[in-house]
């Protein structure tokens, strides 16, 4: 990864800027921006800090080797830095919010517990929390640089209705996050070996911190714009990873949607089709379609084609060739054939036979 020390140096200007107050402001008084553990049997639920015009905000934690966390947060009409001390192996409530929560490593390890499991983040690599996920931080007497943004789901919702193009990620956050799906998730993501991409990144993050700072009425516009930018980055440059659970949920309902989508445009359906409309690679509907029905892409478009077929025949008067037509087979010899083969009957015996017991 190519090194940028700007970002921490502006992180550290931000925090401890000799003109920064040392409480936190009465408007921030709710907001634990440190919570030591003090049950581990209760998850606590941290609302969004901001007012509701505020879609979005930067929480800042510089952690230090000697055992404290200097932060502060941005947009704050009084600028303020907040200190505590921490010890090693310290670790914070469990809780979820009820906004969105993407964190950046800036310098230094990361260490969290999510949905049950612990990982370590390094120096460069983000995470995706979506609202509603348990996690909690589990603190060490090294030091690093953390920067977490809170996206309220108005604002989220707003950029993906503009994140058309952003590879295979923009599939998981449409059915997971942006509809609602109630999977409790996080996506994890590492960089390539695309050192330009790594510090237009980096880049993107900085300017968002500098709008957050001097918010005005301009702003919401400005860091959605950067925003949109950021994930657009991750979804074309980076690499990234879900949980095994939360994978297998993920690829049942993405099969579901694709099965519907396929089933909505059986006429003219092409993997090409898919590819435009869910942002994956070719291999990979394969990879998806035979691991949840063990079949191939062209074996399941068959089976879609001839139960849809049934129905036609079934319930409508379209003629047989009109049939084949509908379902995508304009050659009525062919439509014929694998027909015949499935059901050991031509469409119009399987009509004659089955119609009387349907009605």
């Amino acid at each position: 990864m190519v090194k940028n020390d700007n970002i921490k140096k502006q992180i550290t200007e931000l925090i401890y800027n000799k003109n920064n107050q040392k409480q936190i402001p009465d408007y921030y008084a709710n907001f634990n921006i440190v919570s030591p553990e003090h049950s581990p049997h209760e998850v606590e639920v941290k609302t969004y800090p901001q007012s509701v015009s505020k879609n979005i905000f930067a929480l800042i934690w510089d952690i230090h080797s000697s055992g404290t966390i200097s932060s502060t947060i941005v947009p704050s009409p009084t600028p303020f830095v907040y200190e505590k001390n921490i010890t090693n192996g310290m670790r914070t409530q469990m809780h979820s919010h009820e906004y969105l929560e993407l964190f950046y490593v800036i310098d230094g390890e990361y260490h969290q517990k999510i949905l049950g499991r612990e990982y370590v983040f390094q120096k460069g690599e983000l995470c995706l929390i979506d609202k509603n996920c348990h996690h909690q931080e589990i603190l060490d007497d090294g030091s690093s640089t953390i920067l977490f943004i809170g996206i309220t789901s108005h604002m989220f919702n707003e950029m993906m209705t503009h994140l058309s193009n952003a590879g295979r990620i923009n599939a998981f956050l449409n059915t997971a996050i942006l509809e609602q799906k109630n999977i409790q998730q996080y996506l994890h993501f590492k960089p390539s070996h695309d050192e330009e991409s790594c510090l237009k990144l980096e880049n993107t993050l900085m300017s968002l911190i500098d709008e957050l700072k001097k918010y005005d009425d301009a702003s919401p516009f400005i860091c959605q714009g950067l925003l949109l930018r950021i994930f657009k980055i991750l979804g074309t440059k980076y690499d990234f990873s879900l949980s095994k659970q939360t994978r297998k949920k993920m690829n049942m309902i993405l099969f579901e949607e694709i099965t519907q989508f396929i089933t909505e445009n059986l006429a003219d359906i092409s993997i090409q089709m898919l590819v435009s409309e869910f942002h994956f690679q070719k291999d990979y509907f394969n990879r998806l379609l035979k691991a949840q029905t063990g079949m191939t892409y062209t074996e399941y478009i068959q089976l879609l084609r001839l139960r849809h077929a049934e129905k036609l025949l079934l319930t409508t008067d379209y003629t047989i060739e009109q049939v084949a037509e509908m379902i995508g087979y304009h050659n009525k010899g062919y439509f014929y054939k694998i027909f015949t083969e499935k059901y050991s009957l031509t469409p119009a015996q399987f009509k004659k036979k089955c119609l009387k017991f349907y009605i």
